[in-house]
């Protein structure tokens, strides 16, 4: 491996893609910069003493500046799914005001290069809001006049895609299922590492500059072909039944209920499939011949392989968008409107051993104590349209920074100390609950387990107080089974 002076910037280092992509450009002698909003949400990963990082925000283009001071190519892997909060306006108009700010500030900083990824769909068809907004963007960075290689997929089959998960989680759990008219789409699926393996070659094919490569697998198929060529991988055996009507809003609300993607991230993948999508030209063969496509059957065995090592590197709800928007870390002190319930305990354990202890909840696993509970509350939180009890973890072991953990989100995690989740499940108001490990005389560790409530309005009110009786029992019998489980596990 031959190191190149070449700096290269890497947006959307905690999604995805992009977190994929970080390993692939270092492993290629590249030097990596990221730009995150929130340093933290790295923690963990593995390449994280490899890279230069910077912090900004798209929304604030001053903070750009010096992300991109010095850099010769710009990986740009920043879109939203769904609405982001109230008075922020929809995705696709903060899809183009992004790339706009990223683009002048990438034109300002002699950026040579601007590699995106967007959506594959022909534009002279009626495209749908996500699938429009997503070339609008690669219209918007390539109106900075920095040449830009706009790459074009449709789904991306790998461990912990999106797209891929809608379906592998549908014929999982679904012996027969109802198939409405988009079913029935044609399609080019391609798996994670083509996609890798486009977006790292670019930077070696100056003719890619300037161009837009539509790029797809092997195969062409429909969503239904997917299915039970997905079923048959697995070995199971599936019936669909077509149906006349199905509207994007309905089947985003059953995929909502059987799968762990939610209604708000369901629906404008959902619209999508209306729109076939399948490569056009043959550009991505001609500027990339070395290549070597999977067929979509190998794609799935491969993602499978890695879901049943549990070898994750990143996965579709690692992305900092969620159904309450993007809120940033609050620090934990005593003020009005943030309601506070401490609780200690004594273990005669080391802090390591207490760490394994509490970042082991969850997933599978479920929870140490009143289990039916925590479940009982994710099915009332999918009634209301939350994430729900379905997005499990990760790993079931490791946790980092940005995690999603059932109905919470890893905010912080520090290794044989520290364990801050934020709850996503809807409440009226901000919820976090944490967990610390303060080592003791005698080789003994203080157990520290605190849940927060930032209350919003009187109903936020009336909720805190109508739940605390209840946290009394299970708060209480979870911190002293986790302490038993740690003393146990010395």
């Amino acid at each position: 491996m031959e190191t190149t002076t070449d700096l290269i910037l890497v947006t959307g280092a905690t999604g995805y893609v992009g977190g994929r992509l970080v390993p692939r450009l270092l492993e290629a002698g590249y030097r990596v910069r990221v730009l995150v909003r929130d340093p933290g949400r790295l923690q963990g990963r593995p390449w994280i003493d490899q890279v230069e990082v910077a912090t900004g925000d798209v929304f604030r283009p001053e903070t750009l500046l010096p992300a991109m001071a010095g850099v010769s190519a710009a990986y740009y892997m920043i879109h939203s799914m769904q609405k982001v909060g109230e008075g922020n306006g929809e995705f696709h108009e903060r899809d183009l005001r992004a790339a706009h700010n990223f683009g002048q500030i990438a034109a300002a900083t002699q950026v040579k290069r601007i590699i995106y990824l967007g959506g594959l769909g022909d534009p002279e068809a009626d495209l749908s809001r996500h699938l429009r907004s997503r070339q609008e963007t690669g219209e918007a960075l390539r109106a900075s006049g920095v040449p830009v290689t706009e790459f074009r997929a449709a789904v991306i089959v790998g461990s912990g895609s999106a797209s891929f998960e809608m379906i592998r989680n549908l014929t999982e759990r679904l012996p027969a299922m109802i198939c409405p008219k988009w079913l029935y789409t044609r399609v080019q699926p391609i798996g994670i590492r083509n996609v890798l393996d486009y977006l790292a070659a670019a930077l070696d094919v100056p003719e890619s500059a300037g161009r837009i490569v539509e790029i797809g697998g092997t195969d062409v198929l429909t969503y239904e072909t997917m299915m039970l060529g997905y079923a048959e991988v697995r070995g199971l055996r599936r019936w669909l039944v077509p149906v006349p009507v199905l509207t994007p809003r309905l089947s985003s609300y059953w995929v909502h209920w059987v799968t762990p993607i939610p209604a708000e991230i369901a629906r404008p993948l959902i619209e999508g499939l209306r729109n076939e999508v399948v490569v056009r030209d043959d550009t991505a063969r001609r500027l990339f011949p070395d290549i070597e496509l999977l067929d979509y059957k190998t794609a799935v065995e491969r993602a499978l392989q890695r879901l049943d090592a549990g070898h994750l590197e990143t996965t579709w709800s690692d992305a900092l968008a969620t159904t309450q928007g993007d809120v940033a870390p609050v620090k934990f002190t005593v003020q009005d409107g943030l309601m506070i319930e401490k609780r200690l305990r004594v273990v005669d354990a080391p802090p390591a051993a207490v760490f394994r202890a509490f970042t082991s909840i969850g997933g599978d696993r479920g929870y140490p104590s009143f289990n039916w509970a925590w479940r009982a509350r994710g099915i009332m939180d999918r009634m209301v349209g939350g994430v729900g009890f379905r997005r499990g973890r990760r790993d079931p072991v490791d946790l980092r920074a940005g995690d999603a953990l059932d109905f919470w989100r890893v905010e912080a995690v520090e290794p044989d100390r520290l364990l801050r989740l934020r709850a996503e499940m809807r409440v009226p108001g901000r919820a976090w609950l944490t967990f610390e490990a303060k080592p003791q005389e005698d080789g003994q560790t203080l157990l520290v387990q605190t849940a927060f409530f930032a209350s919003k309005g009187l109903f936020g009110l009336i909720y805190w107080y109508s739940l605390y009786p209840i946290h009394g029992p299970i708060f209480n019998s979870m911190i002293e089974t986790l302490g038993r489980e740690a003393e146990t596990r010395k």
